[in-house]
């Protein structure tokens, strides 16, 4: 006997194709370059049916955005349970790179930034999430550092965004071919931004 989808289970599913085959187009063309009909078409819909779970191509973006930021929270969550220190600091930047040279999305990512930050609203909605994962990988970090006796010098969400920006930066300076800087190079900096936590020191 078949059972019927519901509704809403059915528009749950429509709206997962959607999402996959934005990635799929996004990731293939960029940002700019990335067509709803092409998404449409990708995902085996209509125009129509692409507008009907989304406002439009930023609309889509940014959910695909939402979708990963959670992804990477919880992979990042995962693998830092297993790590402490500099040590772990080091796992989690290197699990990172690995994922950003497996596609594209740190490039769209970027396009994205750049387009939104010529529109005061879209801007808005993108730094909101934004710092959702400034908050995750801030926590995260700090709960890596805390395990080995560690505390950064700088606030943990600040020290989070230095570790972002100089990944944004690696990423254009690779994409370039100008001046290629690895992981090592990033962690010896960190390195000197870290420091025994109180309780540490004074036991010592």
């Amino acid at each position: 006997m078949t059972t019927r989808m519901s509704r809403a289970a059915q528009t749950e599913r429509n709206r997962g194709r959607v999402l996959d085959a934005a990635r799929r187009v996004f990731l293939a063309a960029g940002y700019h370059g990335a067509r709803l009909d092409a998404i449409a078409e990708e995902a085996g819909f209509s125009k129509g049916v692409v507008y009907s779970q989304f406002a439009g191509k930023a609309d889509l973006f940014l959910a695909l955005l939402d979708q990963r930021i959670v992804e990477r929270a919880e992979a990042n969550a995962e693998l830092a349970a297993d790590h402490a220190g500099v040590e772990g600091l080091h796992a989690l930047l290197v699990a990172n790179t690995r994922r950003e040279q497996e596609d594209a999305w740190a490039q769209l990512l970027i396009e994205f930034r750049v387009a939104a930050a010529r529109d005061p609203e879209l801007n808005a909605r993108y730094a909101a999430l934004h710092e959702r994962t400034l908050e995750h990988f801030g926590e995260t970090v700090r709960r890596v550092l805390e395990r080995g006796g560690l505390v950064p010098v700088y606030p943990p969400r600040v020290f989070a965004g230095l570790i972002l920006a100089l990944g944004t930066g690696r990423v254009l300076e690779d994409a370039a071919g100008t001046a290629r800087f690895d992981v090592e190079i990033v962690v010896d900096l960190l390195r000197r931004l870290v420091e025994p936590a109180p309780s540490s020191r004074e036991a010592s």
